[in-house]
């Protein structure tokens, strides 16, 4: 299968020109621009390809949380990451928390980004000791400035969102939060906020 369009002289990236890497910057443009919308059809995608055994599937837990977030008056950062934090399940279910914070890292404020990257070590508490698991091994970070913020995140957003009867928003009522938060610049100091721990609102 070959490239159809423009391509690069090259066949190894050493060997690449200014002329090549200036095209490749261009071409990646509009690639960029519909990463928001890659990750709206893999939630949607969640709703057939699930995990076994829920009530609910994937994308009803996303929109849970993420519905229980909006609802607790979150800003966007919060929002977007409750519906979210679970989008690497189908992908990598070993380490999904690790790839969907790396998926938000950019275009969310870090705070944010370390509650999506360590939910799954916090939510060992609730489970943890069915399985012979240490439930505190959510401890180790208990020094962190974001601890309160995680252990709030998966109290009042994430564990709390495997029920088939709470009545949760659509999928087509985030795809705004998500289009915004992805349209940001990557990385931009403004957007990270680096050092900033505001914890989650109070609970509604």
């Amino acid at each position: 299968m070959t490239a159809s369009g423009p391509t690069v002289s090259f066949i190894q990236m050493k060997d690449g020109t200014r002329e090549d890497y200036e095209l490749l910057e261009e071409l990646e443009k509009p690639f960029l621009a519909g990463t928001a919308d890659r990750l709206l059809r893999e939630l949607a995608a969640q709703a057939e390809e699930t995990l076994s055994g829920y009530q609910i599937t994937r994308l009803e837990h996303g929109l849970q949380a993420a519905t229980r977030a909006r609802r607790d008056g979150a800003d966007l950062d919060w929002i977007v990451a409750a519906l979210l934090h679970d989008i690497g399940d189908r992908l990598a279910p070993q380490n999904h928390d690790r790839m969907a914070a790396e998926i938000l890292r950019p275009y969310v404020r870090e705070e944010v980004s370390w509650v999506v990257e360590h939910h799954g070590i916090f939510q060992i508490a609730y489970y943890g000791h069915h399985y012979g698991w240490d439930p505190e091994e959510r401890q180790k970070f208990k020094d962190h400035p974001c601890y309160r913020s995680c252990e709030q995140f998966c109290e009042r957003w994430d564990q709390s969102s495997f029920d088939p009867a709470y009545p949760m928003d659509p999928l087509e009522s985030f795809v705004g939060d998500v289009r915004e938060v992805f349209s940001r610049k990557a990385y931009a100091p403004e957007v990270l906020r680096a050092g900033e721990v505001h914890g989650l609102p109070d609970a509604a």
